[in-house]
């Protein structure tokens, strides 16, 4: 079964190329190939998650540490989530870019990336976390940019920088970490931390923390989240808030069980920064008038939300199994309440073209489908009672409470957690404000000029649609209705990932203390939205109509008001520490050519010079040499090899070549007669091959000598070679 894990994660990545191949043929060929590969991935992954059994692959020889994979209870139970929504967006897909663009650069990139997200969600050591998380963070910024708008490439740029500098933060932090530990693996890092005080930690968590929460959306680097979710299309923006925000939410999980588990300083950290996305992010999405920035901002709380319950993990070190398994719910349940909700935004968005709440008000008001599915997510990310949503929350909320009775029987100061505890009630009533806000301007109020148009409106969704929004809606729906039961039984299979045990007693979630406090903020929510939306953020026009206004400051934009001045003034600052530093260097490379130039001239000089007296001596003694040569080989000849007597010799020539002329004379004489042609002058084929015959000897005799030459060199730098070793 082991090799279910590598085909889950290499079958979108092998599937991504064809199907961008297939949209050249036609476009919809391309959505066809992502939806299949979608729903077998699906498959796979649920048989996995069936079987409930510890799968793991290893492939030693790749990068040097090798790819780890490993599926147990909450990897696979992820990779099933992910899997699930990739399915479900596919399947949406062919409906919402029915008249769209680029569909098979879309289908790749979407193959491209989900492969990406399970083989993190799959990994067991962060060299393969870190490998897939660096793929999917290039592949998803094709999502954002899809649309190619202004607003799009804007925000994609805004994207790419967070991801690349989050990438580039988390890799020193990995660095620093295996030079103290020696490993990454999962299990190997937190046997190998049992030696080290947590001081030594913190720099390199603190800097894995920081590559993690850039895509998780974490306070301060949540800038890009409210930008390019709005920006992308629907089924991107399902993927991007529900999934991919939990690609970093994986990573902190990691480094915080393994390196932080029970460290008080750690704990709060996380404490203090979820509690900032939670309140920041709501009151984002409680100020905005637009749809999917609306959803896109309330993610940015719900991890918040996340955050908040892996501080409380910290803290509770032990005794963390509420923290741990509110923390997982309330993962798994963004994610599916991002998904039902991003699709039905999308479905508002086909048929109105717009995303303003004052343009698409009133559109669902006939639309009973949509508004089941809308209630659903709605219900759940408030938090009311027999919603999925309302599980994890109650969870998370008794995680405090545990803490501060903890604290008090110590006999130690809880005032914090009681202003944390306040801060989580009064989130949650933000959150069930901006959620009645986009409910009622949905489904309850009447565009003032629109009404008619959109009630005449036939079906919304198509039945594929209908299949992945309803599906989508009804699953969140039913694992919420009794939460002992299912959302339990989840939570606590993910528990030994998390080092967490199971809590002593079942939680009772209806009883009346978890009720009242979740009564707490649907209370506070209806008042806010009654005082804050109806009083404050909302104004009558000319006609007297309401219209929904944003009231959040401009220079509140911490990309705008801090970030990229920030930017431009180190680029201004390094423009002004390297002009002069360039101006210098190139006045000292000037110097160092100048000189350089007065030191080789002369030695060129010199060069030139010793060149010609070498070469002349060199030719002279060659010359004295060859003439030496043939000196003693005519000596030779002319003694000792001089030859014996022979036949007379030939006119012209030598024997063989007066027999071949004389043959050649006879032939063209009786030739030229037959013709009545002149005949040669006597002899002309003799002296022809004569001439011939001394031309081949001289040239001969020219190379012998030049090879004789060249041997007699060879021989005396072989007797030199010899008698430098010899001496040496």
């Amino acid at each position: 079964m082991n090799w279910v894990l590598p085909v889950m994660v290499a079958l979108p990545l092998l599937a991504a190329v064809p199907s961008f191949a297939v949209s050249r043929k036609k476009e919809e060929y391309s959505l066809y190939v992502m939806s299949g590969v979608s729903i077998a991935v699906c498959a796979l992954a649920l048989w996995v998650f069936l079987k409930n059994q510890e799968v793991a692959f290893s492939a030693p020889a790749v990068l040097h540490f090798g790819l780890h994979l490993k599926a147990d209870g909450f990897r696979a139970l992820y990779a099933l989530i992910a899997a699930f929504m990739w399915m479900m967006t596919s399947l949406f897909s062919h409906q919402y870019f029915g008249h769209g663009h680029a569909k098979g650069r879309y289908s790749m990139f979407t193959l491209l990336t989900l492969g990406a997200t399970l083989g993190v969600f799959l990994s067991d050591d962060l060299i393969t976390t870190f490998l897939f998380f660096e793929i999917l963070s290039f592949t998803s910024y094709c999502w954002v940019i899809h649309e190619e708008t202004p607003g799009a490439m804007r925000a994609g740029r805004t994207y790419l920088a967070i991801a690349i500098l989050g990438g580039m933060t988390m890799l020193m932090g990995l660095m620093m970490l295996y030079a103290k530990t020696g490993t990454l693996q999962f299990e190997g890092i937190k046997a190998a931390i049992a030696a080290l005080p947590v001081d030594e930690l913190y720099l390199p968590g603190a800097l894995i923390l920081i590559g993690f929460g850039a895509k998780a959306g974490m306070f301060p680097l949540h800038v890009w989240l409210p930008k390019a979710h709005p920006v992308a299309p629907a089924p991107a923006s399902a993927l991007l808030s529900g999934v991919l925000t939990k690609v970093g939410i994986y990573g902190i999980l990691v480094i915080s069980t393994r390196l932080f588990l029970g460290d008080a300083q750690w704990g709060n950290l996380l404490l203090a920064v979820g509690l900032i996305n939670m309140l920041l992010g709501a009151l984002l999405a409680l100020f905005s008038t637009d749809l999917k920035r609306t959803l896109a901002c309330s993610s940015m709380s719900q991890i918040g939300f996340i955050l908040f319950g892996i501080g409380m993990q910290s803290l509770l070190g032990e005794h963390n199994a509420l923290a741990a398994q509110g923390t997982v719910l309330h993962m798994l349940n963004h994610s599916l309440i991002k998904l039902a909700l991003f699709m039905a935004a999308g479905v508002v968005y086909l048929n109105t073209h717009a995303l303003d709440l004052n343009e698409v008000r009133g559109y669902g008001r006939k639309k009973p489908g949509l508004l089941l599915i809308f209630l659903v997510g709605a219900a759940s990310i408030s938090g009311i009672p027999f919603f999925s949503g309302y599980a994890s929350k109650t969870l998370l909320h008794e995680s405090i409470v545990e803490y501060i009775v903890h604290l008090k029987e110590l006999g130690q100061s809880a005032l914090i957690y009681q202003v944390a505890e306040w801060l989580f009630v009064i989130t949650g009533g933000l959150t069930f404000c901006y959620m009645l806000k986009l409910f009622i301007t949905l489904f309850v109020d009447k565009h003032p000029t629109k009404q008619a148009e959109y009630d005449e409106m036939g079906p919304s969704m198509t039945p594929l649609s209908a299949v992945a929004l309803g599906g989508s809606a009804l699953l969140l729906f039913v694992i919420g209705l009794y939460p002992e039961g299912i959302l339990t039984d989840l939570a606590n299979r993910s528990l030994p990932f998390l080092y967490a045990h199971r809590p002593a007693h079942d939680v009772q979630f209806l009883a009346l203390v978890n009720l009242v406090g979740g009564g707490k903020s649907l209370l506070l929510g209806v008042i806010f939205y009654f005082t804050l939306v109806r009083k404050w953020l909302m104004k009558k026009d000319a006609s007297g109509h309401a219209l929904h206004v944003n009231r959040w400051p401009v220079w509140l934009d911490l990309e705008n008001s801090v970030y990229l001045p920030l930017v431009n003034t180190l680029v201004r600052l390094g423009y002004l520490i390297a002009t002069p530093l360039d101006v210098m260097f190139e006045k000292f490379m000037n110097v160092v050519m100048r000189l350089g130039y007065l030191i080789a001239m002369p030695l060129d000089v010199l060069f030139d010079k010793s060149y010609v007296v070498v070469s002349t001596t060199a030719t002279f003694i060659s010359r004295l040499l060859e003439m030496g040569v043939d000196a003693v080989s005519l000596l030779l000849l002319r003694t000792v090899l001089r030859p014996a007597a022979g036949p007379t010799v030939v006119p012209l020539g030598n024997r063989f070549t007066y027999t071949l002329g004389r043959s050649a004379d006879r032939v063209s004489i009786v030739w030229r007669r037959m013709f009545g042609l002149s005949p040669h002058e006597p002899f002309h084929y003799v002296r022809m091959y004569a001439a011939v015959w001394t031309t081949a000897q001289d040239v001969i005799r020219r190379m012998l000598r030049t090879l004789s030459f060249g041997l007699i060199l060879f021989a005396l730098g072989v007797v030199a070679l010899l008698a430098f070793l010899l001496l040496k």
